[in-house]
Parts: structure tokens; C-alpha cells; sequence
């Protein structure tokens, strides 16, 4: 199956900065998109941003609009999440995995629905002072 890696977590200071990275291992369907899920410590795990493989259309959890930014090397390969003005909140293992894709009222996109075959380990993100 797709194997992909996150990594770049790390402990940081509440209004700081971390970027993550997440490894495509294989190439992408073109109508494919990549999610960033985050799973606070006793919480279900919720989708906070994905990005669709065929033209880089973006969406984000309002949680994070204006605070992360997704974006991609390139179609099918490495996929970013840029973090800053992290808060407490912000703590969990984050996850990127294929997501949701469909067709709506704006065309072809991606949806933040917590749900992939292609979960993997994970990267730990603490924000404490």
C-alpha cells in the first residue's frame, strides 16, 4: 500500500514555528489529494488541511486558517505543512494521509473528513512554555 512519512515535529514555544514533511513513497493518482490530520491527546483524530494532487486547491479546518499553510514540492511528491503562531492547543500527532476527494459545487476537491487506509506512525508537535 502508499506508504507516506511525516516528520519535523518537535517542541516549541507557544508562538513559534515548526514545519512538517510528509514522503510520498509511490506517484499519486491525479485525482488523489493529501490531508494533514491532527489527534489532540484524548481527542478524535480531525483533518486540518488537505491539498488536491492535480492543481494544488487547498482547503483548512477554520482552527488553523491563516496560522498553517499547505503546499507541495511539486504534484505526487513531498507535501509541507507550515505552522506558525502555535498555541497549547496545537499539541497532538499530526498524520498525513491520502484524503477524501470529490466533486462539488466548486469542482474537483479534497474534504477534511478524517478518514484513510494510509494512516501511519505520525509525528509528535508539543507546544508548552
Amino acid at each position: 500500500q502508499l506508504q507516506l512519512v511525516e516528520s519535523g515535529g518537535g517542541l516549541v514555544q507557544p508562538g513559534g514555528s515548526l514545519r512538517l514533511s510528509c514522503v510520498v513513497t509511490e506517484p499519486l493518482p491525479d485525482l488523489s489529494s493529501i490531508g494533514w490530520f491532527h489527534q489532540a491527546p484524548g481527542k478524535e483524530r480531525k483533518g486540518i488541511s488537505c491539498i488536491t494532487t492535480r492543481d494544488g486547491k487547498q482547503k483548512y479546518a477554520d482552527s488553523v486558517k491563516g496560522r498553517f499553510t499547505i503546499s507541495r514540492d511539486s504534484p505526487g511528491t513531498t507535501v509541507y505543512l507550515q505552522m506558525n503562531s502555535l498555541v497549547t492547543e496545537d499539541t497532538g500527532v499530526y498524520y498525513c494521509a491520502r484524503s477524501v476527494t470529490g466533486y462539488g459545487l466548486s469542482g474537483y476537491e479534497c474534504y477534511l473528513t478524517p478518514k484513510s487506509h494510509d494512516w501511519g506512525q505520525g509525528t509528535q508537535v508539543t507546544v508548552s512554555s
